[in-house]
Formats: structure tokens, sequence, C-alpha cells
């Protein structure tokens, strides 16, 4: 079943700057050009909280393992770290030199980790009243532009055209090599693999254990703009967002089969894409709105 649209939310917040399900997929959360991070249950269309504390544009939210909070990274240097229930900040770390492009929790949400244009990799102690963050990775030459976390490394993406893997057990750190600026790269789900997103408008799908290059996709296009990618809770389809307004969707083992998805017509930036952790949905930011994506059949019945 090809996936259609059954949900658009205008979210009044401007430019989106990103949009991440929760742990489990039952919330979402968008960030913007407003200053603020947004809860929302995107089924029902339903804004839960608002949550307002930056001084700058929001660029990345994640929300805790247990949803109880919430991270965030801004334009205005800061990592800030909010309460759910309350909408109150408890956390705020400024320890970066320039804006913050992505966040992430550890796995079991004790760590924050967080990447800037300042080419650092910062963690942050959650529990910690500490304004400095206990490591501080600098081996990047340029911007980073995403971080992702599986159950024991910490992935970097940077536009010094390297991505970089973190033991978090051992503190080993192992930098591949991948030929262009990168934008966004994450682990497949059973993180055998990794997929990459660079400026010269091609995905590559490498093996995480040799290195070696597996597949290329093409088709979308991304311009000057960071593009983000992801892949379906079965690790069967890549999805790829594009400055023509469009989701780009390719079979992981078969790269010639492409469709598309249509989010805007014209030209608008499909920016931020996150795919649902167990289901067939995945959501798409471009411009001011976000829309859900299914490929159930039996969408509505639950949800």
């Amino acid at each position: 079943m090809e996936y259609t649209c059954v949900q658009t939310i205008d979210c009044k917040q401007g430019a989106i700057r990103a949009v991440r399900f929760n742990v489990d997929g039952s919330y979402c959360l968008t960030c913007g050009s407003d200053k603020k991070i947004k809860l929302w249950n995107p089924y029902r269309n339903l804004l839960l909280k608002t949550y307002g504390g930056h001084a700058h544009e929001v660029n990345d939210a994640t929300a805790a393992c247990d949803s109880s909070q919430i991270a965030s990274g801004a334009s205005d240097k800061s990592v800030i770290l909010w309460e759910v229930t309350t909408g109150q900040p408890v956390r705020r770390w400024r320890e970066h030199a320039s804006k913050v492009t992505c966040v992430k929790f550890n796995e079991d949400s004790s760590v924050v980790i967080s990447g800037s244009q300042d080419n650092t990799v910062m963690m942050w102690d959650v529990k910690s009243r500490s304004h400095h963050p206990i490591q501080a990775l600098k081996e990047a030459r340029d911007s980073i532009t995403s971080v992702h976390v599986s159950d024991h490394e910490i992935l970097t993406a940077s536009l010094d055209c390297r991505i970089r893997r973190y033991d978090i057990r051992t503190g080993n750190l192992v930098t591949d090599y991948v030929g262009e600026p990168i934008v966004d790269a994450c682990f497949t789900r059973d993180c055998q693999c990794i997929l990459t997103c660079s400026t010269d408008e091609c995905l590559r799908l490498f093996d995480k254990a040799t290195g070696e290059l597996l597949e290329e996709y093409k088709g979308h296009k991304s311009g000057d703009f960071r593009i983000e990618c992801c892949l379906d809770s079965k690790d069967s389809q890549i999805f790829c967002g594009s400055s023509d307004g469009k989701i780009y969707k390719w079979q992981l083992v078969d790269s010639s089969q492409i469709s598309t998805l249509i989010h805007s017509v014209g030209k608008a930036v499909v920016n931020s894409l996150c795919s649902h952790p167990t289901r067939k949905h995945i959501m798409s930011a471009c411009g001011n709105n976000v829309k859900l994506w299914t490929a159930e059949e039996d969408y509505g019945q639950g949800d």
C-alpha cells in the first residue's frame, strides 16, 4: 500500500525546523523559527503543550525514553532540558560557541548529546546541576549536522565529509570518509548499516562493520538546504526530503524503484522527516506545517 496523507497540522510556528516522534510514536514534537517547541497528538491534530524559553529559533528537539522530559537545541547556542508536564525548563546549558543544530538523548535518557556549528559534540548529565558538559568531542573540522544514538554508539555527521562513531562503552572513535559534505546520517533499525545524505544530492548506504558502500539513492533535490532522511520501521524503505516540495522514497534493496509523495506544490523545502518506531507512519515538515502519512489500511482504528 502506498503512503497517503491522513493529517495536516498548521503548527503556527513560522518555519518548522524539525518534527520528531516520541519513543513509542504516540506523540510528536515540532520546533521552529518562533523560538518554541510544541507537543502534539498528531493523529487527532491536537496541540498538547507549548514550551518557550529559547532566545532564537529552535533547530531540534527530542523526547526522553519515558516521555517525561524534552531536550531542545537552538540558534541561541543553548541546550534546554524541559519537564513535559509542567512545561518548565529544568536545565539550561550554554557551553556551545555557535548555534546548536541537533540534540538526542542516550538510550536510557541519562545524557543529552548536542551537536553544533562550532564543530563540537557535547554530552550533558541530566541529573547533574553542572553547567559544563561531561564530555566534548572536538574531532570534526566543520559544522555538526546530525546526531543519532544506538544502544552503545553515538553517530555524528559533519560538513567535513565524515561520519564518526563514538563507542560509549570503550571510548573508541571510528571515522569514515564519505567524500561529500554530509547533512544527515542515521543507523538502520538493526544498526548494521549507516545511511547518509550529502550535499551532492545522493544518499549512500554503508556497511557499518566494513565501511563498504552498499548502495546509492538519487533523485531528490537539496540545493543549499539541510535535508533529512530516514528509514521505515522495517528497514525496507528509505525516505528523503527535497527542495521541490516532495518526499522521495526508495526500496532499500533496489535503488532504481523510486516514487514521490507531494507535501507541497511549488518551491517549498521538505527539510525534516521522522518515521514511527513500529508502524508504517512517517511525518514530514515543510514551511509552517507538518503532515502525517501512513501505509496502513486500518489507520484510524485506535489512533
